[in-house]
């Protein structure tokens, strides 16, 4: 019997959930190291899935499957492709920088204070994102991920709801009841969106008579399993719309903004760069997988639907006047981007929507983090707040600029090549869409250089004088990141090599072939 890596990559932040939540209450900072070598640990397991995979190989590899609960043919199914090994490679790369930024967050308010924060409690939390997270990458049973889909809100909720950002404009009092609708909202959105789900859950299997994905697929291939249509197109939505809600696509969005604004920034992150990522995964995975005539059918409405994320998201961070809400509405843009890729139904949008994935996740977390670093110098999230800051730390102030370069997709980071391929295989279906769609570059140059000119050039406010620049843990923790912006950013081919394998699988499922370019003859 082979090892079970992929079991292990999902167990080994469990287990350390566990014991760094076990450790007494007087050893905070053991708690921090625990969790910190945990997921430096699945950081190198999913290395070993990443050395293990063959592009080339099978769509599914690592394989794992035994029986779970045999008399609803539930089954402990798991396998990785390129996409869901170069998501698992993003979630354990994030976890420990995420950890490293958070180090302080969880710790008494006060040096002396007699009431204990559950420091131990909010690293556990991570860790316990982390492994359902991992483990959705790697399902294939539709049951077991929907499960973990659903399991993953509780420790969110906690972590949005119990750690918020202490840089709030109110009182304490204020602060806990925006932390609580905060937390509230995201809950009952996502647990709505996956009650949808379950009825879609159910219903495929009342149909086909499996919930194992490749079953269904291959039955689907063969033409064994046949759905009728309308049958099809109701599953589709009932999926559809949970993965929409998590992803988030307007105009489902809405609990985004809040949590990510009453969150503390690395949780923010683990918001927008690890959790909402398993909502673009799966409508890869299962929408296009699962409903492939119900996905063609739906392609334009959700197109649609993706370039209005683009364009509000963009025009709301525009006029934000909170730093992380900004980041929220931009990261509203950014998804559209990815699910227009996603729906574009070619090769390029969908390499791009992936890599999309992969290097949004890095660029928000550098953005966010320093960002955040920024914050708890100031003790204000609100940009008016600021002003001069490169000329007191002009380390953070370069961090925050290539951070927000990144964001506006600038040519030799990461993000243009995945948003560039994005647009290239929309405009070659929908020229209209991918027209507008690119309005979304335009404005997001103009949040982010307003955001930077605001708050770190001009005249020093004296709110800032003696503001310190970044120190050694906070560099470790965004050196590295913006590194990768910059190395995917002018050769990113070990990651193209590794999802687009998957991406010509997803669109055979689809049954569809990249349009043929138009030229016109010389008159």
């Amino acid at each position: 019997m082979s090892f079970p890596l992929l079991t292990a990559t999902a167990a080994l932040p469990a287990l350390g959930a566990i014991a760094t939540a076990a450790v007494p209450a007087a050893r905070r900072t053991a708690a921090k190291w625990l969790a910190l070598l945990v997921s430096v640990g699945t950081l190198a397991l999913a290395a070993i899935q990443l050395g293990r995979f063959e592009p080339g190989g099978a769509r599914y590899q690592l394989t794992e499957s035994h029986a779970w609960i045999k008399d609803f043919g539930v089954r402990y199914e798991l396998g990785v492709d390129g996409i869901g090994v170069a998501l698992i490679g993003l979630t354990a790369l994030l976890i420990p920088f995420i950890i490293a930024a958070g180090w302080h967050d969880a710790d008494p308010l006060e040096t002396h204070s007699s009431r204990w924060r559950p420091t131990q409690g909010f690293f556990a939390l991570i860790l316990a994102v982390e492994a359902m997270v991992v483990l959705s990458f790697e399902a294939t049973d539709v049951f077991l991920f929907y499960i973990l889909f659903e399991a993953m809100l509780i420790p969110m909720y906690f972590l949005i709801g119990g750690f918020g950002d202490r840089a709030h404009a109110g009182g304490d009092e204020a602060a806990a009841t925006q932390r609580s609708y905060a937390a509230v909202k995201f809950l009952l959105y996502n647990l709505v969106g996956g009650l949808i789900m379950l009825a879609a859950v159910i219903g495929l299997y009342v149909v086909a008579g499996s919930f194992s994905l490749n079953e269904i697929a291959a039955a689907r291939a063969s033409g064994s399993l046949h759905m009728a249509t309308n049958t099809e197109r109701l599953l589709f939505l009932g999926f559809f719309f949970a993965f929409a809600v998590k992803a988030p696509l307007w105009p489902l969005h809405t609990w985004l903004p809040n949590a990510m604004g009453e969150a503390t920034a690395p949780v923010a992150v683990l918001i927008t760069a690890v959790v909402d990522k398993v909502g673009t995964f799966a409508m890869l995975r299962f929408c296009l997988q699962l409903f492939p005539e119900a996905s063609k059918w739906a392609t334009p409405v959700i197109v649609v639907l993706a370039v209005i994320s683009i364009i509000y998201g963009a025009l709301l961070a525009v006029g934000q006047r909170d730093i992380k809400r900004l980041v929220a509405y931009a990261s509203i843009s950014h998804f559209g981007f990815i699910i227009m890729g996603i729906f574009a139904m070619t090769s390029q949008g969908q390499s791009g929507a992936t890599l999309y994935m992969v290097n949004h996740g890095i660029s928000t977390a550098a953005l966010m983090l320093v960002a955040g670093f920024l914050i708890s110098r100031r003790g204000s999230r609100l940009i008016a707040d600021y002003g001069g800051v490169q000329k007191v730390a002009p380390v953070l102030a370069g961090t925050f600029l290539i951070g927000g370069l990144a964001t506006l997709s600038l040519p030799g980071l990461a993000p243009f090549v995945s948003e560039f391929l994005v647009l290239v295989g929309t405009f070659s279906r929908y020229p209209v869409a991918g027209v507008v769609a690119t309005l979304g570059i335009v404005l997001a140059a103009l949040y982010v250089l307003v955001l930077y000119q605001r708050t770190m050039t001009g005249p020093v406010k004296a709110e800032v004088q003696g503001m310190p620049d970044l120190k050694v843990r906070e560099l470790l923790v965004v050196a590295p990141l913006i590194g990768l912006l910059i190395f995917l950013g002018v050769y990113p081919k070990p990651l193209t090599d590794i999802v687009n394998p998957a991406v010509r699988q997803t669109m055979s499922d689809v049954q569809k072939k990249d349009p043929n370019p138009v030229v016109e003859a010389a008159k």
